[in-house]
């Protein structure tokens, strides 16, 4: 059984940072992609960023280039930084653990182990 457990959200003005991290433990050995995903009130769950066990990422396209995703094998954490935060970044953050493609993660496949959400706000 895995367990994914996700810290450092909170509430931030526009324009602030703040990073997020995901601590996975348990067997993780059937997961190749980890990511994260968000969902604010009223609206579906929608793909954030993810990172294969090779490194490479994926980004959705109201994240690019404002928003990073990287991993430390060694201490089993998976983080994102966010930067330059918006009024329409606020959501829930989800972490996620998948066997699949970020394709389909991108697509808002969802699918595999969940962590228990992170709240981040940011204000106007």
């Amino acid at each position: 059984q895995v367990q994914l457990v996700e810290s450092g959200g909170g509430l931030v003005q526009a324009g602030g940072s703040l990073r997020l991290s995901c601590v996975v433990s348990g067997s993780t050995l059937r997961f190749n992609l980890m990511g994260w995903y968000r969902q604010a009130p009223g609206k579906q769950r929608e793909p954030v960023a993810f990172i294969s066990s090779s490194g490479s990422t994926d980004y959705a396209d109201s994240v690019k280039g404002r928003f990073t995703i990287s991993r430390d094998n060694a201490k089993n954490t998976v983080y994102l930084q966010l930067n330059s935060l918006k009024p329409d970044d606020t959501a829930v953050y989800y972490c996620n653990a998948r066997y699949g493609n970020a394709r389909d993660a991108l697509r808002g496949v969802l699918t595999g182990a969940w962590g228990q959400g992170t709240q981040v706000t940011v204000s106007s």
